[in-house]
């Protein structure tokens, strides 16, 4: 989802939210009104929403009760991580510190031992 989509859709929810915590019509904020549907859907219940709401198809929404209405966000986006897989030829004279706490199991050793290495 772009950022321009992301913000119509934070405020859109945001207005939701001050209309449900100022008597549950969005008619209260002096916000436009929009009718919703429900419907049925298959063993579900659906509710249409109009499309000038600016949410997107397949977008995840989070729904909560609070004070006797709903209140609809979008979920958070998951945080992303920092690929490091190009960071290794970035430092070629940087080398790994030999660890001095590490001892070699004895699984290790009688294999070692078995296989006439040591």
């Amino acid at each position: 989802m772009d950022d321009l989509s992301e913000n119509r859709l934070r405020e859109a929810s945001q207005k939701f939210i001050a209309a449900s915590q100022l008597g549950g019509t969005l008619a209260s904020a002096k916000a436009p009104q929009y009718r919703a549907k429900v419907f049925k859907s298959g063993n579900s219940l659906a509710l249409r929403l109009p499309k000038e709401l600016g949410f997107k198809e397949g977008s995840v929404m989070t729904l909560q009760a609070h004070d006797g209405g709903w209140r609809i966000a979008p979920e958070a986006a998951p945080m992303r991580g920092i690929d490091v897989s190009g960071f290794a030829g970035k430092c070629p004279w940087l080398q790994p510190l030999p660890r001095e706490d590490f001892e070699e199991r004895p699984s290790t050793i009688a294999a070692r031992k078995a296989a006439g290495l040591a």
